[in-house]
């Protein structure tokens, strides 16, 4: 049976023959593994690959016509489907923002892939760092949840594109949990990598730290609820950029809604010069990281904030033409079942120049708060759940206390901040969810920032 890059091409030869303003196809092949610990037992190991595929099409004073499919025969009925569903949709006529064709093809880097090594030695990795974690005395249980996976996709549009793209994903969540007496504390960490399996290696050290921690919070003490200087790590600064403000930043959202356009109108102020936040698959190596998206838009570094004002939003071809911005290539879809929406890439905070001490020298007393487990957020409002919490007294880091959850209006947040430091750093486990599409690999990243007047909640 022909490849699908083969196929795409033959396919590539009959769009001009169809009768629409626009056709695009996308051919995908994948193989994907996961393996999951509950406590000290393994509880699943899966394994699966699939071919499939989906076709798009525009016609003149229609909507979108969209057909996806797990056989690769009968393409052209596939074509002349999307093109029929497309006619029946009436209203808006929809626009796309000019891109230039492109023809590409982008291989994955398959240095230490993930998928070269053996289900058995993954299996005693993961079983080396349960065990590590169950040898702290006081823990009650555990969970480990292991991903990989490898993805080629096809993609070609009657415009003339016909990009081929290879990308390896593996990430990996470590999670203890203590109890004593009724009380139950957490501790964990997400950790990921574009494909290089070496990022789940070499963790028996931080295995046994959040076991530490974990037991250690029992009987930390809880922070008193209120208003405190807080100084975030790069990790939760990341989360809060990402779920506070880069949802907030997806144009199809803020199109489609008064009250957020009013909101995030450009050139208004959201925060002091030197807050600079950016969204961009361009930024090479992390786990949002490609060269084209799903719409064959090239990557681009897209500044959200800049010197304080909101300087641009991410955009789709379709988002951008409504707008009158130019597309910013963050149209993505977890897979060939789903048509392509405007998602998040690698959103991050950029650093400047204060180191970490700089930034907790002059708090009297305020806290320090590292990694997540977290959060809502509902138009500009949010609550985080940090995973550690410290005391900071007279400058300097002192007892750890209970997790804390904070809470504010991420513009008031925003122009709040008063220190960022020099130390960017990406959190690179887990990944995004937005309409039913998850879970999406992103990376989201700062500095440590800080954070004055922010509402803690505590006892």
């Amino acid at each position: 049976m022909p490849n699908i890059e083969e196929i795409g091409q033959e396919l590539a030869k009959k769009l001009p023959k169809y009768d629409a303003e626009y056709i695009e196809v996308r051919l995908e092949e994948s193989q994907t593994g996961n393996i999951s610990y509950r406590g000290k037992k393994l509880e699943a190991v899966t394994r699966s690959a699939s071919v499939g595929g989906n076709v798009r099409a525009l016609v003149k004073g229609g909507g979108w016509g969209f057909v996806s499919f797990n056989s690769l025969e009968d393409l052209p009925k596939r074509i002349e489907a999307a093109i029929k569903q497309a006619r029946f949709v009436k209203g808006e006529a929809i626009k796309l923002a000019e891109v230039k064709p492109v023809s590409d093809t982008v291989l994955a880097d398959k240095t230490n892939s993930p998928m070269a090594v053996s289900l058995t030695e993954k299996k005693e990795l993961l079983d080396g760092y349960n065990n590590i974690i169950w040898s702290t005395k006081g823990i009650q249980t555990s969970s480990i949840g292991y991903g990989d996976g490898q993805r080629k996709t096809v993609f070609l549009n009657s415009a003339g594109s016909f990009i081929v793209q290879e990308r390896i994903d593996v990430n990996m969540r470590l999670n203890a949990v203590a109890a004593k007496d009724g009380d139950v504390q957490q501790a964990g960490v997400s950790l990921g990598s574009r494909g290089n399996f070496a990022a789940v290696r070499g963790l028996d050290k931080k295995a046994k730290e959040i076991a530490e921690l974990a037991v250690e919070m029992l009987a930390a003490p809880q922070v008193k609820g209120g208003e405190y200087t807080v100084v975030l790590d790069p990790v939760l600064a990341g989360v809060f950029v990402h779920e506070a403000f880069g949802h907030l930043s997806e144009a199809d959202f803020v199109y489609e809604n008064e009250q957020v356009r009013q909101l995030m109108k450009l050139g208004k102020v959201f925060g002091g010069k030197e807050l600079n936040i950016v969204d961009g698959a361009a930024v090479p190596g992390l786990r949002g990281s490609f060269k084209y998206d799903d719409e064959g838009t090239p990557a681009t570094k897209t500044y959200l904030i800049r010197e304080g004002k909101l300087t641009g939003r991410l955009h789709s071809r379709e988002t951008a033409a409504k707008m009158g911005e130019p597309p910013s290539g963050n149209a993505r879809a977890i897979s060939y079942r789903f048509p392509p929406i405007v998602r998040m890439t690698n959103t991050y905070i950029e650093p400047r120049s204060a180191s970490f001490q700089d930034i907790i020298a002059d708090v009297k007393e305020g806290v320090y708060v590292k990694n997540w487990y977290g959060g809502t957020t509902s138009m500009e409002m949010f609550t985080f759940s940090a995973g550690e919490a410290y005391m900071i007294r007279n400058g300097k880091l002192a007892e750890t206390v209970r997790p804390v959850v904070l809470t504010g209006n991420v513009f008031n947040t925003l122009k709040n901040i008063d220190a960022i430091g020099n130390d960017l750093d990406f959190n690179q486990g887990g990944g995004c969810g937005k309409a039913g599409q998850s879970p999406l690999p992103v990376s989201n990243g700062s500095a440590h920032i800080r954070i004055q007047h922010c509402l803690l909640g505590g006892k």
